[in-house]
């Protein structure tokens, strides 16, 4: 392309390449004004005639991580489809089977992002009387958002609370570790360094290395119900877990439902909507039943001991309504309990001011607790990460564990 005299295609051809890599932005990619500009050189060397050389030579100029692939992938398929305007009206109207209804990776997070810089599906003008100013995600939307339960909330409402999870302020409280690291006013000489640093002086004399305890972060265990009457909380506090992963560290999850699933590998995944992909492809009891004592049963005998090591905090996100309560369960809650060093139950439950331990399942799971918390909205949320920045004593948010009743 000449910049002299450039072609109306190729200048029509430019622009849509420039608007592509700003929705790649809009979707959470590092994609700058010299990316954008290097992949217009690029298409212009490859050619738009084959459509994989046209793929390859956009990917390597706005791919910049191994983790934006599907997102690139995805980005590509929805941007530079070709269907005509009839084709499109007839694939909106027609009903979709069962395997192009399942979500891709990172398909929602594009979509948005097309939604908002991308060029529309069909040109239809929007009427009058529709138009309205867009205020989603200000501040005194979101400021509504937090007291509203995540059952209740629109698909554009949960997509503003999982940005807003992204952009939570996670602090942390450390606790003291028995390896020693320096530290010029510990109580023990560090001697080895002490003779380095003497070494390095020529024997004269310096001032005494020492050492003292250092401190860290406790590794995190959550244990997260996605039973049928939790399903409309998994998804969101999967998110929250995924936030919780990318800013600490050391966070092993657990889904159970019939059985138990690690996706702790799976939330790995940096891009949020690949790690909910994968997540949904582990577990395949999802939304399913709840069997609470026998997954507690086997998380206890196969992976207490790898992941409850050095002090860990275990949250415990169920409603607690279990379909065969008993003793195998009290037993199950006393080990877990006993095997950490704080026991914390989220239950969405709690969202009821007028909340009774009545059901079997929640009375054996009760004195085995060491704090009961609702996790029904993003303020619930906020209050769990200033308890776990806070002493127990002054942790936010906690609701006083009811007497529980004898089981019968």
């Amino acid at each position: 392309m000449s910049p002299a005299h450039p072609r109306p295609q190729e200048l029509r051809l430019a622009e849509q390449i420039v608007r592509f890599a700003r929705a790649l932005r809009a979707t959470g990619m590092r994609v700058g004004p010299g990316a954008a500009v290097d992949a217009v050189v690029a298409a212009e060397a490859a050619g738009s005639a084959r459509r994989q050389d046209f793929y390859w030579a956009l990917h390597s100029t706005l791919v910049k991580r191994h983790e934006d692939d599907p997102v690139f992938a995805e980005a590509f398929r929805l941007f530079w489809r070709r269907r005509d305007p009839n084709e499109a009206i007839l694939a909106e109207l027609l009903p979709r089977s069962p395997e192009a209804a399942t979500e891709r990776p990172a398909q929602r997070r594009v979509q948005e992002a097309l939604a908002e810089g991308g060029p529309p599906r069909l040109p239809r003008p929007k009427p009058e009387a529709e138009r309205e100013v867009d205020m989603r995600g200000s501040a005194s939307d979101i400021e509504i958002l937090r007291h509203k339960d995540f059952a209740q909330m629109t698909a554009s409402e949960l997509g503003t609370v999982r940005e807003a999870i992204s952009r939570m302020t996670l602090l942390w409280s450390e606790v003291r570790a028995r390896r020693l690291v320096p530290n010029a006013r510990g109580r023990r000489i560090d001697l080895r360094r002490t003779l380095r640093a003497s070494l390095r002086a020529g024997g004269e004399m310096i001032a005494l290395k020492r050492l003292a305890r250092g401190h860290r972060l406790p590794p995190l265990v959550a244990l997260v119900d996605i039973s049928g009457s939790m399903s409309d909380y998994s998804r969101v506090l999967l998110h929250f877990l995924h936030a919780l992963a990318e800013s600490r560290g050391r966070v092993s999850t657990f889904l159970f439902g019939t059985r138990l699933t690690n996706v702790t590998r799976a939330l790995k995944t940096r891009d949020p909507d690949a790690a909910l992909a994968a997540c949904g492809q582990a577990a395949s009891d999802w939304a399913g039943g709840t069997w609470i004592s026998s997954s507690l049963h086997r998380f206890n005998r196969d992976w207490s001991r790898r992941v409850l090591a050095q002090g860990a905090i275990v949250l415990l996100i169920t409603d607690g309504l279990e379909r065969e309560a008993g003793d195998e369960l009290s037993r199950e809650m006393d080990r877990l309990h006993r095997s950490c060093r704080k026991l914390i139950w989220l239950n969405p439950l709690l969202r009821y001011a007028r909340f009774e331990p009545k059901a079997a399942g929640i009375r054996a799971m009760l004195p085995h607790v060491d704090e009961l918390r609702p996790v029904h909205n993003l303020a619930s949320l906020e209050d769990l990460c200033a308890a776990l920045a806070v002493r127990p004593a002054n942790a936010p948010g906690a609701t006083a564990l009811p007497a529980a009743e004898p089981l019968p």
